[in-house]
């Protein structure tokens, strides 16, 4: 199956700045694609050339068939885009400003107010429909901003930042919305907030100063963390020497002192490859150590975040 969205070595610049650098991905329908990076990584932009809003310096994005550089208003027809800060009218009611959404994409009369009434329902806005968008609050702005991505039932979603301003509420009723929704789109949600990976994604695309430098689903990039196959121990009385016998197992690479949320303990890291609980299961069975809890850590996306974007030293 063609993929809806096939980004194909897009790059853009502003003046010496290359804020994209040859980046080509696809996304399939039934797909979330989380779009990570740290700030000035070029997301937005990426995003602002997919759907039409910038021209590519180089490069093209090829959407449900229809590249937005040849055939730009077939390929915008199928995209509905939350753009950074959802700019709106500010002296229009939120029911104005859907209203006049709903003009611009081509409905009108019935059909139009059942597309506002879904949008609206399914983004909890009913209680503001009759203010001005300029009395709302940041987060019932991004929601507005929401609906209208939504109102045409578009085939991709182009999501920037998508709960940004929303209170913990409001952020679990937007990833239900898109895990609702995914099925039947192929959706690309720019974030910076790492759990929402977990939350909604299937895939996750991460970049830094222009780049692709990962891609994979949530779980491969896990894999890549130095707590992938990790274990944590809690001990709850005498075992002095403990560190020094869980480093003489074959797998384990180092053991390192944890004093957290969740108490006191020691986090044993694998060597590469390696899964080591059977090992450290067995010295604990044999040592008779006093044990509170034991865990395996299935990994860490900061830690591989932070390795993969962080500037060289």
């Amino acid at each position: 199956m063609d993929a809806m969205i096939d980004v194909r070595h897009l790059t853009r610049r502003f003046g010496p700045v290359t804020a994209v650098n040859d980046v080509s991905f696809s996304v399939d329908r039934g797909e979330v694609l989380g779009f990570l990076g740290p700030n000035g990584a070029g997301k937005s932009t990426t995003m602002k050339v997919i759907t039409g809003f910038l021209a590519p310096t180089s490069g093209t994005a090829v959407i449900c068939g229809a590249d937005i550089i040849n055939a730009p208003i077939a390929a915008k027809r199928h995209i509905g885009y939350l753009p950074e800060g959802a700019p709106a009218y500010p002296d229009m009611t939120t029911l104005g400003f859907l209203r006049f959404i709903a003009r611009i994409r081509g409905f009108s009369g019935a059909d139009a107010e059942r597309r506002i009434e879904l949008a609206v329902n399914r983004t909890s806005l009913s209680g503001v429909l009759a203010q001005s968008i300029d009395t709302l609050s940041k987060g019932f702005k991004r929601r507005v901003g929401l609906a209208q991505a939504l109102l045409h039932d578009p085939d991709v979603l182009i999501l920037d930042e998508p709960t940004d301003g929303l209170d913990p509420n409001q952020k679990h009723e937007v990833r239900t919305l898109i895990t609702e929704l995914a099925p039947s789109k192929a959706i690309i949600i720019s974030t910076h907030i790492l759990e929402e990976v977990d939350a909604v994604c299937t895939r996750a695309i991460i970049v830094a100063q222009g780049r692709l430098l990962a891609d994979g689903t949530p779980m491969q990039l896990e894999a890549r963390s130095r707590h992938h196959n990790a274990v944590r121990l809690a001990i709850s009385g005498e075992a002095p020497d403990a560190a020094t016998a869980l480093l003489r197992l074959p797998g384990v690479q180092s053991v390192e002192p944890v004093n957290d949320a969740e108490g006191a303990g020691l986090m044993i890291f694998p060597r590469e490859g390696h899964a080591i609980v059977s090992e450290v299961t067995d010295l604990v069975r044999t040592a008779g150590w006093p044990i509170a809890g034991m865990r395996v850590e299935r990994g860490r996306l900061d830690d591989v975040f932070r390795a993969i974007t962080a500037p060289a030293a």
